[in-house]
């Protein structure tokens, strides 16, 4: 069996390191956090189909609007928007 030694050296270097990396992860998660979802706002829809907030709920549930939860705002998906206004909704 090998005995291998660390100096303070080497911790030193792995804590840049590692450091380092978790700054990174932190930029990525920021700057995913400030990507608008792909979809329309609640009110958009709204105005875009001229429904009820319970319309979309309907909807919601017989899944003919898929939607995106992102910090408690719900974002539509625009291509089930677009097919339902194409069949006259």
């Amino acid at each position: 069996m090998e005995i291998e030694v660390i100096t303070k050296e080497d911790l030193k270097v792995f804590e840049a390191n590692l450091i380092k990396a978790l700054e990174e992860l932190f930029k990525q998660y920021h700057t995913s956090l400030n990507e608008h979802p792909e979809g329309y706002k609640t009110s958009d829809v709204r105005k875009i189909l001229g429904c009820c907030t319970n319309k979309l709920v309907s909807l919601r549930i017989s899944r003919n609007l898929r939607t995106k939860k992102v910090g408690g705002t719900l974002y539509y998906n625009k291509d089930d928007i677009k097919k339902l206004v194409e069949e006259g909704f």
